[in-house]
């Protein structure tokens, strides 16, 4: 105290306080600049691996849809010299591939880039409505679907309908069993549920496991019809929907297509 009474100032004491605030709060913004530096760096990291993606997406389409281009101008030549029914069978079957890889493209990028919002979405009534585009070719191998109660999950009814059409039209494309079989189920997890298409195919190498999931990236040739983009669509459609999808195979003992997404909080174990 001092002889007024009043408490005694102490300036050194005080001004170590206020340093030690200073240092404190240059520490704090010291370790906010980090983060944000780390997040700017990562996000720069991301938008260069979009960029990559996407000239590397671009180039192989465009290599794509050249081709259809010149088998159209080639059997126009040929026509024109001769007039023949089989070189105009050429000529509609490249255009209708070129349409078909450009209407596979817009899916493709249109997928995730809209506003669309998830909502309660009944997966039992995605299975009917899939099961119900892909009736041709079930129809026409006689192919057998079954499958497991889904529940209900957060997702987008069409998008969802589409992956999954996408899933039994493979699993019955690539299929050399007399009668292909689909087996569709489903686990209930704490948060999300894990849905499998299970088929009797030939299985995938472990080694292209991965590989099938890119743009344009196939393992059969031209036997099969397709542009390359389908499992591509699909695991982009999936990740759209907040998901992620994966398989697992053995060659020779068929192949299991999962993919995850968030179940509604009644539907949670």
């Amino acid at each position: 105290m001092s002889r007024t009474g009043l408490p005694a100032y102490h300036p050194t004491r005080m001004g170590n306080v206020d340093q030690d605030r200073a240092k404190d709060e240059m520490e704090r913004l010291r370790q906010a600049l980090d983060a944000e530096t780390r997040a700017c760096v990562e996000l720069r990291r991301q938008l260069d691996r979009a960029n990559a993606e996407f000239e590397e997406f671009v180039s192989m389409a465009a290599h794509n849809l050249r081709e259809s281009l010149r088998d159209v101008a080639s059997y126009s030549e040929l026509m024109a010299e001769t007039p023949d029914y089989l070189n105009l069978e050429r000529i509609r079957e490249a255009a209708a591939a070129a349409q078909s890889l450009l209407g596979d493209i817009v899916a493709y990028w249109a997928t995730g880039a809209g506003q669309r919002q998830s909502a309660r979405t009944d997966m039992d009534a995605v299975l009917c409505q899939a099961v119900l585009s892909a009736g041709k070719p079930i129809a026409e191998r006689c192919a057998i679907i079954t499958h497991d109660p889904l529940p209900a999950v957060m997702g987008d009814f069409e998008i969802l309908t589409k992956v999954m059409r996408h899933l039994i039209g493979n699993a019955i494309e690539y299929c050399a069993a007399p009668s292909p079989r689909v087996h569709i189920s489903a686990a209930r997890g704490d948060l999300e549920c894990v849905f499998s298409v299970a088929d009797n195919g030939p299985g995938i190498d472990p080694a292209f496991q991965d590989r099938i999931f890119g743009a344009f990236k196939r393992l059969h040739g031209k036997e099969h019809p397709g542009n390359g983009l389908g499992l591509a669509f699909c695991k982009k459609a999936i990740e759209s929907q907040g998901g992620r999808m994966w398989v697992e195979s053995t060659p020779g003992a068929g192949s299991t297509f999962y993919f995850a997404l968030q179940l509604l909080p009644g539907e949670r174990q």
